[in-house]
């Protein structure tokens, strides 16, 4: 296991929203582990072995952190992944510890989710911004729940790091009205029950 600097923890909650009180308080949160990024500095072509060993590690202490946070797996409605690696990585290493079930179905798991995760994967210096785009953790066309939770950190990721991050929400936007993505399919005609046809 590469080693983990520190643990950050994001939690967000609104009570207004869109100048109309929400109908209950609605949370945002993310969890981000801090690490060496193991290929940091130099071309590696073979990253499966680090993936293999980081991956699972990384996925089951996230997740163990943004549930608790949360109170439960089930008050988790929209989730999502993101990472960003310092200037010393590629966006390939990023993209190598969340793109792998080894990660990532520790969380689906915990929630009960049967939608992909959504991502982010981005390169950045420290306090660069950090994006965790969220969706429905069963529907993925559910646009009430296209969500973004945004944080930074001050001294991450360092040029030799990796910032790896769950995210969630307890709900959609409180006042969503722009309707879901099947309306859009049926007004242009396409096939609802096949939306990846188009």
């Amino acid at each position: 296991m590469t080693e983990i600097r520190k643990f950050v923890t994001f939690d967000e909650e609104v009570l207004t929203e869109g100048f109309k009180k929400a109908p209950q308080p609605w949370r945002m949160y993310a969890v981000a582990a801090v690490i060496t990024n193991p290929w940091a500095g130099r071309y590696v072509e073979d990253l499966k072995p680090e993936i293999n060993t980081i991956g699972p590690e990384l996925g089951e202490q996230l997740t163990d952190r943004i549930i608790t946070l949360a109170g439960g797996g089930d008050n988790i409605e929209a989730y999502g992944k993101s990472a960003v690696v310092g200037l010393e990585g590629e966006i390939e290493h990023a993209s190598a510890l969340i793109h792998t079930l080894r990660f990532g179905n520790h969380y689906r798991t915990a929630v009960g989710a049967t939608s992909y995760l959504s991502f982010a994967n981005t390169r950045g210096p420290a306090n660069a911004p950090i994006a965790v785009p969220l969706m429905d953790k069963h529907d993925a066309g559910r646009r009430s729940h296209y969500l973004t939770v945004q944080f930074s950190i001050a001294d991450a990721p360092r040029a030799d790091e990796l910032v790896i991050v769950l995210g969630g929400a307890s709900g959609g936007r409180p006042h969503h009205r722009i309707g879901d993505r099947y309306q859009d399919l049926k007004d242009l005609g396409h096939n609802v029950d096949n939306p990846a046809a188009i």
